[in-house]
């Protein structure tokens, strides 16, 4: 499988209903929790790309285009961005659906960055 094609393989996508246990105060979606749902979905796909150990080093840029009420339907998409020697990008989007209407917009917008590690947590070379 080439580059391109193990790239698509890897793209993961997550659907969950919003309910009122994960709101704030304004019932939306409280930011940590996508944040922390969009780290999940980077890593299964960074995971499924590479098959190795993978650990999130940094969260670049999270842009919260759109709040996220309780009572929608959220899909999150993780598509590898960028391969390098042992580091990854995976760029996650969450997209907000009405449960009981058509359409859908893109919520929450980030990039995360993987580094493939051994057993002695040291960085290696990912597998391409």
């Amino acid at each position: 499988m080439n580059l391109t094609e193990r790239i698509q393989a890897s793209e993961t996508r997550v659907f969950k209903t919003v309910f009122p246990n994960t709101t704030n105060h304004y019932d939306t979606l409280f930011g940590g929790t996508a944040m922390a749902m969009m780290d999940e979905v980077a890593f299964m796909a960074a995971t499924s790309f590479s098959r190795q150990v993978m650990v999130t080093v940094s969260s670049d840029r999270i842009d919260f285009k759109k709040s996220i009420p309780a009572g929608t339907i959220i899909e999150l998409v993780g598509r590898v961005k960028q391969v390098g020697n042992t580091s990854m990008k995976v760029s996650v989007e969450i997209y907000v659906e009405q449960m009981y209407a058509e359409g859908r917009d893109l919520a929450v917008h980030g990039e995360f960055t993987f580094v493939a590690i051994d057993e002695h947590k040291k960085s290696v070379k990912i597998i391409q």
